[in-house]
């Protein structure tokens, strides 16, 4: 398990957390490259079954990325991102799944520190975790 690197797949909102990361890129600021990043228009476009069809597909965690409460582009996106989580960790559990593989957070588009803290935070997360067990599922 030491040679474990995460796969984490990232929804990320266009207009803060991926300007985040355009500027952590931009900046130079290192961070693990485990992380594929999905930009949306918005984090309240996550649609739940985007994050459970990572998870199922091998993801080791999904990392979804949006403006910060009352800056969103379009009004109340990440309210509803907020919403959507919250039932999809409730639902994780009681399918018997890791809700802590889904990780929200709050990055606008100054903060490419930010960022990359919360992917190598992540990845440090998920490597005291292991894989996905889906995975081993997968090869059975």
């Amino acid at each position: 398990m030491e040679d474990f690197e995460p796969k984490i797949i990232a929804f990320v909102c266009n207009w803060c957390t991926y300007a985040g990361a355009d500027l952590a890129g931009t900046s130079r600021i290192q961070y693990p490259p485990n992380v594929r990043i999905v930009r949306l228009m918005c984090s309240g476009g996550v649609d739940p079954l985007y994050v459970l069809k990572a998870l199922l597909q091998g993801a080791d965690g999904v990392l979804i990325g949006g403006c910060h409460p009352g800056d969103c582009h379009y009004q109340n996106g990440n309210y509803k991102a907020r919403r959507r989580v919250a039932i999809l960790k409730k639902t994780l559990e009681r399918l018997g799944l890791d809700p802590d593989r889904v990780w929200l957070r709050w990055i606008s588009a100054s903060e490419g520190q930010l960022f990359a803290d919360t992917v190598t935070e992540f990845v440090s997360f998920l490597k005291a975790k292991g894989p996905n067990p889906f995975k081993t599922l997968q090869a059975s």
